[in-house]
């Protein structure tokens, strides 16, 4: 195999499929990436136990020649050593040779490498075609999707479908729903599709997934019974999915309310970090308490002190009321929102509350107060 490229795009697709490659391999093949040029162009695979990528870099892209001097063939190389290398290459293209399928020499014209490589027929087949239900919308609406809604899932392995986004089609819309069982974030979008199906995928493999669209691309989704596709511009991603059931959540999802906070998003984020540096070091615990003329943000800690401070911009509606709760949760689901205003709807003192965009009834997010001595 040989080949000359276009160092922008060759770095890019290895890049993109280099998120893919787990930093302990418990298969050492799998460090590695495969390259692999035929007549559609050169694909790009890196893939763990949980994701695959695929980056395909074309022969031409419109009247740029990207890919020339093709020999077709397949090789592997390790992941970062590939990176790194056409990353500090100064040349505009590189040049890779395989020379008796055991050695990738790299050239840019000023500097050479040779990377040992590793037969291609080695690595295991991978299945990335799109054959499940499909989905297409906007890259960016499902930014937005993502960015409001995966934050508020587990880290923890204890009950593994909470480390999930789930993800639920049906009825023209799109509905994620992450939660830790502390909170709760949930946003629906839009859908021109009458597709149908409801699936967990991992919070942390959709969050690299989002981080790797560019403006203006469509992305069609696949899903099946044990795993989904990601397909947009030239890479396709495979997710393996959480088994088990997704808890209901609309259940526990309060619509009456009988006290209401209406703040700046900034003035109240601003508040709560600065009262949060005397909060109890473990949950980062803070105290809301609120009337009608005066809104108290308070924490304390037995070992470092106090601190106290009055939001100078709201509107609170009801009788008086304190809440304590963990402030980290309430400011992330603060800037989820990305509203210049909030509102926080409460039932009851120790009742799970809402944070909302006045402006936007599409998510919710939902925290659970907690109990202070």
């Amino acid at each position: 195999m040989r080949f000359t490229i276009d160092k922008e795009n060759f770095l890019k697709a290895i890049s993109a499929a280099d998120h893919a490659i787990a930093a302990k391999n418990a298969i050492p093949l799998m460090a590695n990436l495969k390259i692999e040029l035929d007549e559609r162009g050169l694909e790009i695979t890196g893939s763990n136990a949980d994701m695959t990528i695929r980056s395909t870099v074309p022969y031409r892209n419109g009247e740029k020649e990207i890919i020339r001097n093709a020999g077709l063939g397949a090789t592997l190389i390790n992941a970062h050593l590939l990176t790194e290398v056409v990353r500090r290459m100064e040349g505009s293209e590189v040049s890779l040779e395989v020379i008796d399928e055991s050695i990738a020499k790299l050239d840019d014209g000023r500097s050479s490498f040779k990377l040992n490589c590793v037969r291609a027929d080695e690595y295991p087949d991978i299945d990335l075609e799109l054959n499940g239900t499909l989905l297409e919308l906007p890259c960016a609406d499902f930014v937005g999707l993502v960015e409001q809604s995966a934050f508020a899932a587990s880290t923890k392995e204890q009950r593994p479908v909470l480390t999930a986004l789930n993800l639920e089609a049906g009825n023209q819309q799109l509905v994620a729903t992450a939660t830790d069982s502390a909170r709760l974030a949930r946003k629906s979008i839009a859908i021109e599709s009458e597709a149908k199906f409801r699936c967990n995928v991992p919070a942390r493999i959709i969050g690299d997934v989002v981080r790797l669209f560019e403006e203006g691309q469509l992305l069609t989704l696949s899903v099946s019974d044990a795993k989904i596709l990601f397909a947009f511009g030239n890479t396709v991603v495979s997710s393996r999915l959480v088994s088990g059931d997704y808890p209901v959540t609309s259940a526990i999802i309060p619509h009456t309310f009988n006290f209401y906070l209406e703040a700046n998003s900034q003035e109240l984020l601003n508040a709560m970090s600065r009262v949060s540096l005397l909060s109890s070091e473990r949950e980062s615990v803070v105290k809301l308490s609120m009337r009608e003329d005066e809104v108290e943000i308070s924490a304390k800690s037995e070992a470092s002190g106090s601190a106290s401070e009055h939001l100078r911009i709201f509107s609170y509606t009801g009788e008086r009321l304190n809440v304590s709760f963990n402030c980290l949760f309430v400011m992330d689901a603060i800037k989820a929102l990305k509203a210049e205003d909030v509102t926080l709807c409460f039932q009851a003192e120790m009742k799970p509350f809402v944070v909302k965009n006045p402006k936007d009834e599409s998510v919710i997010e939902l925290i659970t107060p907690m109990r202070t001595y």
